[in-house]
């Protein structure tokens, strides 16, 4: 069973028939390393979902510094929901970290989709709702924790990722410069505290 159905039968059940309706409004595509799927002030038109390799989404500030808002690698999902939502350019940039197979979905079709198995509602509410709970638990660890705490916590929570991105994306996720991370990388390991 392809991995995108795996990840919607954690949350609901589709029928043979639902699944292969489903497959058919998605486009499966290989992408090589550092393609650029969606840049800011672009209108959004796909969630993606990640079969393998590994995906970033970004800003950049006005002293051109990104900050990473999120990664997304196997088995996840990917997208500029304000973009996709509201048909507006977005903010965010979307960049192929690590060869990559995704699961394109457009808003078109997933609206087609919720009109003809309403239940697919339900699985993307779902996404969205745990997307807001992380969002909501990054920013209050942005106001609250210290960088080296931001992260031990992003070790904890993405096990994974951390031999496969490069040290640079992991400072702008936890919102420091390189070389910031780097010195605090170097204590920690010293402290014995990583």
């Amino acid at each position: 069973m392809p991995l995108i159905l795996d990840n919607i039968s954690k949350h609901i059940t589709l029928t043979e028939e639902e699944k292969t309706l489903f497959l058919s409004k998605t486009e499966t595509k290989k992408v090589k390393a550092k393609t650029m799927l969606l840049n800011a002030g672009e209108i959004s038109k796909y969630s993606y979902f990640v079969n393998e390799g590994i995906l970033r989404s970004f800003t950049i500030n006005d002293n051109i510094v990104e900050h990473i808002l999120s990664f997304a690698c196997a088995d996840w999902w990917i997208g500029d929901m304000y973009s996709l939502i509201s048909k507006k350019p977005g903010h965010l940039f979307i960049e192929v970290i690590e060869d990559a197979e995704l699961v394109l979905l457009s808003r078109e079709n997933q609206e087609e989709l919720f009109h003809k198995i309403p239940k697919l509602e339900r699985f993307f509410r779902i996404l969205i709702e745990n997307s807001l709970v992380a969002n909501q638990e990054r920013l209050m660890d942005n106001l609250s924790l210290t960088a080296e705490e931001r992260f031990e916590k992003f070790c904890q929570k993405y096990p994974s990722l951390m031999a496969s991105i490069p040290q640079k994306y992991i400072a702008a996720y936890i919102g420091v410069t390189p070389e910031f991370f780097s010195k605090m990388k170097s204590k920690m390991l010293r402290n014995n505290s990583f």
